[in-house]
């Protein structure tokens, strides 16, 4: 026999499979702005575009205080969200939260060309990817000896471990000479041993991080034996030194945190080892941890996140319903009020005095409308259009009048 489902379990089962994906839940996806409109809420809607394809998206009012400029069709732009569906309507869109504009220009097209030598050559295949170590004793760093990255990768990995050694060799990280400086650095800390080496600074543009963009540099992390980990710029910045590196960190701080494990944390669970040192832990760790998977794949599914945005989805909507309802309920009061008026124009006593007609009052302002209600030598009152008429009645004769 055939299972039926109605059209909400359908989204509903789609819903849960996007959210049950983690993938789905932090994405940046970048592409052209189009159909970009700013509604009158405070919320943008707009479109994705590229050669394959396009992406609907939505950046609610409360997170356009990140938004630095205003987005407009044609932008090149790289968006971070999530991916939903929209159960009542059963389609699927990016929420965006955050916005950045996409490096362009010469220097951007000359990025992709390198990047793609380079990748046709198999310098970023997988299978020469070298593993991090858990536990080094010697850390490596290049970047500049001023800057913030290097008292953020410092203050992390002490914090971390307080044994570690950090070995920073000063190099340049923009300007003339800094691809040179850059890669003499990763081979001189490559032959000093360290364990792992990290290279990058700070965000910047474009042409800030454009050292990080040379093939000398690529090969130099290519060719070097020890791990490396790069970490240039934020979270959203990718240089050609990030698709060569073994491991690329979003900021200076994550690579610290990648490439030095936290040595209390060590103890911890080695102390705890100690402890529960026998089989049958072995089966109870499984067992727990497979509870622990269903409890975040239902915490994720329950959480108050994807019911706001459905919700404020939902508001967006009944407001746009609001406003067509209340625009189509106003003409056809305008209009009724129209054939109201023409009525009433029609009925006007004034209308008809206007067109010869005239209003006859006896002395008790009583409307008179046969010759039974006077008789000779009674005073009448004649409202017209100007004024009044004062008259006497001299005479009455009875007509017959076809109606």
């Amino acid at each position: 026999m055939k299972n039926i489902y109605s059209v909400g379990q359908v989204n509903r089962y789609v819903k849960n499979m996007f959210t049950q994906d983690f993938f789905l839940q932090k994405i940046y996806v970048k592409g052209e702005v189009s159909n970009c409109k700013y509604h009158t809420s405070g919320h943008i809607y707009f479109s994705l575009k590229d050669e394959t394809g396009v992406l609907s998206c939505v950046m609610f009012a409360g997170h356009r205080r990140g938004l630095a400029f205003r987005m407009k069709d044609g932008d090149k732009i790289v968006a971070g969200g999530a991916v939903d569906v929209y159960e009542r309507d059963g389609r699927y869109q990016l929420y965006v939260k955050e916005i950045t504009l996409e490096g362009a220009g010469a220097l951007y097209e000359r990025f992709l060309k390198l990047k793609q030598e380079l990748e046709d050559m198999g310098m970023f295949a997988a299978e020469y990817k070298q593993p991090i170590p858990r536990f080094i004793k010697r850390l490596g760093v290049v970047t500049a000896p001023t800057g913030a990255a290097v008292q953020d990768i410092r203050n992390i990995s002490y914090r971390r471990n307080p044994y570690l050694q950090v070995i920073l060799y000063p190099a340049l990280v923009q300007g003339e000479g800094a691809a040179e400086s850059i890669a003499r650095g990763i081979r001189m800390l490559d032959q000093a041993g360290v364990d792992v080496i990290i290279v990058g600074r700070g965000g910047g543009s474009i042409e800030d991080l454009w050292a990080f963009n040379e093939e000398m540099v690529a090969r130099a992390i290519f060719e070097c034996r020890t791990p490396i980990i790069s970490a240039v710029g934020h979270e959203t910045d990718f240089t050609i030194a990030d698709f060569a590196a073994d491991l690329r960190a979003p900021t200076p701080s994550a690579a610290a945190e990648l490439a030095v494990d936290d040595y209390r944390s060590v103890l911890e669970t080695l102390a705890a080892y100690g402890e529960r040192m026998h089989r049958a832990m072995w089966g109870k760790t499984e067992l727990y941890r497979s509870r622990l998977e269903q409890y975040q794949v239902r915490l994720q599914y329950l959480s108050p996140e994807s019911r706001l945005r459905e919700n404020r989805q939902r508001l967006a909507d009944l407001e746009l319903q609001m406003e067509a309802a209340m625009k189509g309920r106003l003409q056809d009061c305008r209009h009724r009020l129209g054939i109201y008026l023409e009525r009433f124009q029609g009925l006007s006593p004034l209308r008809k005095l206007n067109q010869g007609y005239s209003y006859v009052s006896d002395a008790g302002g009583r409307a008179v409308t046969s010759i039974s209600q006077v008789k000779a030598g009674d005073r009448l009152t004649v409202a017209v259009t100007d004024g009044m008429i004062e008259a006497s009645v001299t005479d009455t004769r009875e007509e017959e009048r076809g109606l």
